[in-house]
């Protein structure tokens, strides 16, 4: 099986790549403030062009996800 995923994203292609592989939504004003203001996945540069690492884009992606619950009740609040 091929991948035809590139290693590096460019910003506008990052909500579709989330939504997709982990059914997360974030919009493209979102990731700019992240970028801004922080929290967002790590980011890399080619010379002023914003690129994101699939492995690092996979990662923030887990750290936002909650463990499996059986019910509202134990999902704790942070």
């Amino acid at each position: 099986m091929v991948n035809n995923t590139p290693p590096r994203l460019r910003r506008a292609e990052v909500p579709a790549y989330l939504l997709e592989k982990h059914g997360i939504p974030i919009a493209f004003k979102t990731l700019n403030k992240l970028a801004t203001t922080g929290g967002g996945p790590l980011i890399t540069y080619a010379g002023r062009t914003p690129l994101y690492d699939i492995e690092n884009l996979d990662a923030w992606a887990a750290s936002k996800l909650s463990k499996p619950v059986r019910s509202t009740s134990e999902k704790r609040v942070a």
